[in-house]
């Protein structure tokens, strides 16, 4: 990467961020670039708490929900090619709880890609519920099938986090956000900015949440009663600004979200694409494998296409199918996202604190990007 092209593209990226800010349309936001591990955009803008008139920074943390799913993910590869476990076990083998209701024959597999057939928590479920680790692991293993395990795809919301850290908790007798510590945030010197359960003395350098405003006259679109999103959670559940912010949220594990920084996250997948800073998260055979498309077809919980890798979906916001063919990555709810590419050897992260219905500002930074780092 020659410098000129480093300058054009850290120049390019800065002047649209701070656009967005300047208009309106976002608080603020973080993006960070590497390519073939080296970081070519560090770029902020706005301010992290409007309260105080704290500005973001690099090292500034969000919750950014799912996009954290693939640093969870991540964890399970590193044990799998440790040999601790297959992606064929029975999650039932390591959490034998898990097997209840029929659901002795569901692999690890099948929950990284989304065809577990559980995608569902109890709609009884609270806030507080999210934030005690046995009550839901025990909640999840007592639910029932949607369909047979590896049949159909469904994207698991909330369940996915609970049951790939209950087995990393099985295997390695250790709370997810020690072992994400220990194996991941640590070795990559990011553990300040990257979390699943954050302390809650931490929690005051995170950016402040807020919900986007809606549309002069804006009616929620009707929605039949019978969907299946509706089964999956309680609408209560929904995520929203006054859920990130709370104190018990942010400092639960609730690995199907987490928080972190832009740096943070784009870093691990840089990590996972070449060793950089001497850490190489898998091997670059291990990389493929979880890489390549596992699952792919109509969504069972949300009604859309959808495809899926091993615990990353397949493609980025704004990309063109040819390529998202080589991407890999997770965006969150509010409009964060953040992806690796083998092709171009291109790590990305956006994560900002005005949460959006769209990946409107991702689309627009990843084509920012694109056309910056063209050669």
């Amino acid at each position: 990467m020659s410098k000129a092209h480093t300058r054009t593209a850290q120049q390019a990226v800065q002047e649209a961020i701070d656009a967005m800010v300047e208009s309106g349309a976002e608080r603020a936001l973080q993006v960070a670039v590497y390519r073939d591990g080296e970081l070519v955009v560090d770029a902020v803008a706005g301010e992290a708490n409007p309260t105080t008139g704290r500005r973001y920074d690099s090292g500034t943390p969000v919750y950014c929900y799912s996009v954290c799913k693939a640093a969870a993910s991540t964890l399970v590869h590193m044990l799998v090619e440790r040999g601790k476990f297959h992606y064929e076990t029975p999650v039932a083998e390591i959490w034998p709880e898990f097997g209840a209701r029929g659901k002795q024959r569901v692999t690890v597999r099948q929950v990284l890609n989304h065809t577990a057939g559980v995608p569902g928590i109890p709609l009884t479920t609270t806030v507080e519920d999210l934030c005690d680790w046995d009550k839901m692991c025990a909640a999840i293993a007592d639910e029932q099938l949607w369909w047979e395990p590896g049949t159909k795809i469904g994207y698991h919301a909330y369940t996915f986090g609970y049951v790939v850290g209950e087995v990393i908790r099985r295997v390695t007798g250790k709370p997810i956000h020690d072992v994400l510590r220990e194996e991941l945030s640590g070795p990559l010197g990011v553990d300040k900015e990257l979390y699943f359960g954050m302390p809650v003395a931490e929690q005051r350098r995170l950016a402040v949440l807020e919900d986007a405003p809606l549309p002069p006259n804006f009616q929620m679109p009707e929605m039949p009663p019978d969907l299946p999103m509706f089964r999956a959670a309680p609408m209560s559940l929904m995520p929203n600004a006054a859920f990130g912010n709370r104190e018990d949220t942010l400092a639960a594990d609730i690995p199907a979200g987490g928080k972190c920084s832009a740096r943070a996250i784009a870093k691990m997948y840089a990590a996972l694409l070449r060793q950089l800073d001497g850490v190489r998260l898998i091997s670059p055979e291990r990389l493929r494998e979880a890489t390549t498309v596992s699952a792919s077809g109509v969504d069972e919980v949300f009604g859309m296409p959808t495809t899926w890798a091993m615990g990353y979906a397949v493609g980025a916001t704004g990309a063109t199918p040819e390529e998202g063919k080589t991407q890999f990555g997770v965006g969150g709810v509010g409009g964060s996202f953040a992806y690796g590419d083998t092709k171009t050897g291109i790590a990305f992260a956006l994560t900002k604190n005005r949460l959006t219905q769209d990946f409107n500002a991702a689309t627009q930074i990843y084509q920012t990007v694109r056309d910056a780092l063209a050669t």
